[in-house]
């Protein structure tokens, strides 16, 4: 069976390669003026008086592109003034990914989302946006994000492949970027000029049917609406569920939680699969829960909803925090033994919410986790 399923997954690797295949070592390096997150139009052009140049292909929403950044933005720093201009390319089209597969990002991968980024990590190494054409990546070829090519002063490609031989930083044995990068320097041959780019897979625009049949699965999926007394509220504080726990206070007469409601819905739909819970509590009177129902039907609200089960506002909102006295949006984010891991009342910085989310998930390796952790 192994033998088999091995077979399968080269066979859809060798076809990969084949409908989208990488530059060859010699070629020389295809044109590109692409929008950046300067603000500004970048061209091959403009780096011209370079002898050496680095082209990363990578993107905002992949695990393995997240953690590659600093080495990226390292790389960048120690040979610019060596010669070497590094220019990123971000490589997919936004809207061939469902939104199940942002599972470990605060972002798409749009340009607007990519300048969140790059403010959020500092990054200043050029960064380039390809996603609406992907002209450019289709010219090139990444197989996977990150995924390198080094051109010489004659721009012919010289390596492509990882940028080293492990994600997890302290593993790392070979740098293969930095070797062919160096090799070059000293005018001589790249001793490896090509190795296997590892990471999230280039989401081609070819996918976009993907994220269509996403979204109707979610759409399918039945929405529910139940009272809740003091004592389930008091309960829901516990967190008794063992896993991460997003709560939200809210009223369909609430401008702000209205406004902000889809935003909840589809954190859940990014974080389901990492184990978050989304509860929502509307505080509307009991009477009005057709109402209620009725708005959570139309938002496809798949999260588990709740409504106050008595007109006493007040005793049901003591009962799941005595200090919250006053208005919705109230949100908590609840770790699987209780503690408050984000609070807010009033409108949610959504991008705070989801960074805090990916810091506190059980990664199996916990560089995923540092990275949301370190700004």
């Amino acid at each position: 069976m192994w033998k088999l399923a091995f077979a399968l997954l080269f066979s859809a690797a060798a076809m990969r390669a084949e409908n989208h295949p990488i530059l060859s070592i010699g070629a020389l390096a295809p044109d590109f003026e692409l929008p950046g997150t300067d603000g500004t139009i970048h061209k091959l052009s403009d780096y011209a008086s370079s002898p050496i140049l680095a082209v990363v292909f990578t993107c905002n929403h992949c695990p393995n592109a997240q953690i590659y950044e600093q080495r990226i933005q390292k790389l960048a720093n120690d040979y610019k003034n060596r010669g070497v201009a590094l220019v990123a390319i971000e490589a997919n089209d936004p809207n061939a990914l469902s939104i199940d597969e942002l599972d470990s990002s605060d972002t798409s991968d749009s340009l607007e989302e990519m300048k969140i980024r790059v403010q959020f990590k500092h990054l200043t190494y050029p960064y380039l946006y390809d996603g609406d054409t992907q002209k450019v990546t289709r010219a090139y070829g990444p197989q996977a994000t990150p995924h390198i090519f080094i051109f010489d002063k004659q721009r012919h490609l010289r390596y492509e492949g990882r940028v080293d031989d492990n994600y997890r930083e302290e593993e790392v044995k070979t740098q293969d970027a930095r070797n062919a990068i160096e090799a070059l320097l000293a005018h001589k041959e790249v001793a490896v000029p090509h190795t296997g780019a590892t990471g999230c897979s280039t989401k081609w625009s070819e996918k976009s049917a993907n994220r269509i049949a996403a979204l109707q699965r979610i759409e399918a999926q039945p929405v529910s609406l139940e009272l809740v007394t003091k004592e389930g509220l008091a309960k829901l504080r516990v967190n008794p569920s063992h896993q991460l726990v997003l709560i939200n206070f809210w009223a369909t007469w609430c401008g702000s939680c209205v406004a902000e409601f889809a935003d909840l819905q589809d954190t859940l739909r990014m974080y389901s699969d990492q184990d978050l819970a989304v509860v929502t509590v509307s505080t509307n009177r009991p009477d009005e829960k057709d109402g209620v129902l009725h708005f959570l039907q139309k938002k496809h609200a798949t999260s588990r909803n709740l409504i106050f089960a008595s007109n006493d506002t007040q005793e049901m909102q003591k009962a799941f925090d005595p200090a919250w006295d006053s208005a919705v949006p109230y949100t908590v984010l609840l770790s699987p033994d209780g503690k408050v891991l984000y609070k807010e009342i009033g409108s949610i910085d959504m991008l705070q919410l989801r960074r805090t989310i990916l810091a506190n998930i059980v990664w199996q390796y916990d560089g995923f986790a540092k990275y949301w952790q370190n700004k």
